[in-house]
């Protein structure tokens, strides 16, 4: 959420950033709601200051002076209860509009309308050559019997899949790589509830605009989250922190439900685009201080590198433009990974920037221990691992002419040893 005082102060800009993410936002609504509220508030506290003058001078009038105080005051509370009234009626739809107002992008994200417009910034690694012909990590994964896609979708429909014996320990010893490693860096691991309520949907930027792609309980008014920044980024909302706690990093291995609605095409075969799967998820709570957010954004895409790093998996980091940037990012990277079965290279991370849009929603605080002023935090995110999907680069570029695929040499500790799978 922003600051409605900016809002009033230059509508001009969020609409531009409205229209720069390609988000629908009616800053003109809001501004005629806001405009017509804050008169109504006015009128109200007039109306306050008027009944205390009157309260305080009747005792001391008599006969028509003291009836015509009487019938004012009378006034005066009709008019209270009508202005009233008018603040119940504009307050929810002030609160629907100020929910759909986009975070203005960084002034160095690149204009774009789609994915196809983001910056490659730089490229690590060389995609290996091979001297045999490829198996996409679908075919890899069955002649291994190491996943089973006919399975997953017999119980429980499209897009579901069941990884089995040496698969299910790549899988687990990935993820359990990616929680050391960050605990290794100071983040504090966390173990975290996937319903969330409305609230953390909403504080977290995912309501309005995610309801789609999210698998709401509907009797319990509870919805599966679609990934552990939910959960970490909102554990203390409601709450003011201590300054001098700040930052706080929290990571956290979840597993994560989609509803992928409108997914189609290459996006659905195999592991790249399902219902279920399980991620370890950076989140950063700082300071207000946007070079301090600048540092923390470096920092969370500099811990996603340096797995896929350790991974040996070729990639590239690309800047995101603003029509592929959601409604409370002002600035994102994508780390995507090379699959040769795709044809190219394909997003596996997203790091994000929010500046105070989540903690305002949130009402996320902390008390500065100088000024001893209550600010916003600033809040950050980035997928450290998300399995199976990286699956897909590891089995492809780690596959053997004989079908066997090589383990990566940092997971041998995480496989009791293993060095090969061989179905």
């Amino acid at each position: 959420m922003i600051d409605i005082k900016e809002i009033r102060d230059n509508p001009q800009r969020f609409k531009k950033a409205a229209t720069d993410k390609r988000i629908a936002a009616d800053i003109d609504a809001l501004m005629d709601v806001d405009g017509r509220l804050r008169d109504a508030r006015q009128k109200l506290q007039d109306i306050a200051t008027d009944k205390n003058r009157l309260g305080k001078s009747i005792p001391t009038l008599t006969g028509q002076d003291r009836q015509a105080a009487l019938a004012q005051l009378a006034q005066l509370k009709q008019d209270e209860a009508a202005y009233q009234e008018q603040v119940k009626q504009l307050q929810p739809r002030f609160d629907a509009l100020m929910l759909e107002v986009a975070q203005p992008a960084d002034n160095d994200v690149p204009l774009g309308k789609d994915d196809s417009e983001n910056v490659e910034l730089r490229r690590h690694g060389e995609a290996p050559q091979f001297d045999f012909e490829l198996k996409d990590h679908l075919t890899l994964g069955l002649s291994l019997g190491i996943v089973d896609v006919e399975r997953g979708v017999k119980l429980a429909g499209a897009r579901n899949y069941f990884l089995r014996g040496d698969g299910a320990l790549l899988h687990w010893a990935i993820l359990r790589y990616a929680m050391d490693f960050m605990v290794s860096r100071g983040y504090t691991p966390m173990s975290v509830p996937l319903l969330m309520k409305d609230e953390a949907m909403r504080g977290t930027g995912y309501y309005p605009g995610s309801e789609e792609q999210t698998y709401r309980m509907e009797k319990d008014e509870l919805n599966l989250a679609g990934t552990a920044e939910v959960p970490l980024t909102a554990y203390r909302m409601g709450e003011i922190l201590d300054g001098s706690d700040l930052p706080l990093k929290y990571v956290a291995l979840s597993s994560c439900f989609r509803r992928e609605a409108g997914a189609a095409g290459k996006d659905t075969y195999g592991l790249y685009r399902i219902h279920q799967f399980e991620k370890v998820e950076q989140v950063v709570i700082g300071p207000n201080d946007a070079e301090q957010s600048r540092r923390f954004h470096d920092e969370i895409l500099g811990n996603a590198e340096a797995v896929m790093q350790a991974l040996e998996l070729p990639y590239r980091v690309v800047c995101v433009c603003t029509g592929d940037l959601g409604r409370g990012q002002a600035k994102k990277y994508d780390i995507e990974a090379w699959m040769p079965s795709r044809g190219g290279y394909c997003e596996t991370h997203s790091a994000s920037k929010f500046f105070e849009f989540q903690a305002r929603r949130m009402n996320l605080r902390y008390k500065d221990p100088a000024t001893k002023r209550n600010f916003f935090c600033h809040t950050l995110n980035n997928t450290v691992i998300a399995s199976p999907r990286i699956l897909i680069p590891v089995l492809e570029l780690y596959q053997n002419a004989d079908g066997s695929v090589t383990v990566p040499r940092v997971l041998h500790p995480y496989m009791g040893g293993k060095e090969r799978i061989t179905g």
